[in-house]
Parts: C-alpha cells; structure tokens; sequence
C-alpha cells in the first residue's frame, strides 16, 4: 500500500498481487528447475559434440594439436575430457568438481588455440571460451540444482 498527497492509502490491484502467493513460489521454483537443467544440456552438448566429432576427425586433429605444439598423444585424453565431462554435466554427476575441471580446460584450450587476437575469428572464439569457462565456474559455485544426480544422492543421503 501507498499514500496519497491527503494521506489517503491506495490500495494495490496489481496483477502481481492479487495472485495466489502460494502458486508464485512453485512457478519459480519449477522455472528454476528447468533452467538449470537445460542449461546443462546447452553448455555440455558443445562439448560432447566437439569430443565425438574428434573422434571422426581424429588424424586431422591429431595434425592441428601437433601444429601448434600439443602433442598428439594427448588426444584420448582431451576426448574422454569432453566426452565424459559433458555427461556428466547433463546429468549432474560431481558437477561442481567435473566443472571445476571443464573451466580450466577450456581456459587452457582459449591460450593455447585461439591465442591469435589479430585474427577477429580466433579473438571471438577466445572470448567465447572464457563465456564458456564463466558458465562452468557459476555451476561450481551453486551446483546442479535439483534436477541432477548430485541432488537426487543428497536426498538419499539424509
């Protein structure tokens, strides 16, 4: 409520207000829910999905790895990095500490393969790392949410 210049009170009749309060918190929270979890899936399907295609481009990326440095052998690794972080992500599997990991990865990928700033391609996909690293840093700091295998062994664990 609020007054008037005669100290009258108006009343509220927003839409907003005049609501059910209980239905407000339980739309959120479902929103939140949602959310979460497809925010997972977009942010783990770039990296499930570049893994896998390394797999079919395996001597080509073996090739661009060793280009800039990075020895080849390491490629299993970077694979089952993407590969398996990125299902572990989707299903919220240790998300905290797998995105802990993912973040580093792909800090370490942005200075490795898209250090060339003149080149505005390698300057985006630079700065889209980082984007990239920031969502997986924010996963560390709140989790999963509810939706996940992280929540569902908390609940089992009580």
């Amino acid at each position: 409520m609020s007054t008037t210049a005669n100290s009258k009170p108006i009343r509220d009749t927003s839409p907003d207000q005049t609501k059910d309060a209980s239905a407000k918190p339980a739309a959120t929270n479902t929103v939140r829910k949602i959310s979460e979890l497809t925010g997972r899936v977009l942010l783990a399907s770039l990296f499930l999905l570049s893994g896998l295609g390394k797999i079919g481009a395996y001597t080509a990326t073996a090739g661009y790895m060793m280009a800039l440095g990075v020895p080849s052998a390491l490629l299993p690794l970077v694979i089952a990095t993407e590969v398996l972080g990125a299902i572990a992500i989707i299903v919220g599997w240790r998300t905290q500490t797998i995105a802990a990991l993912l973040a580093g990865f792909t800090l370490l990928t942005a200075f490795i393969f898209h250090n060339n700033f003149g080149d505005q391609v390698q300057a985006v996909m630079f700065l889209k790392n980082l984007s990239i690293a920031g969502a997986f840093l924010l996963l560390v700091a709140n989790g999963a949410g509810p939706l996940s295998l992280d929540a569902k062994h908390a609940r089992t664990d009580r």
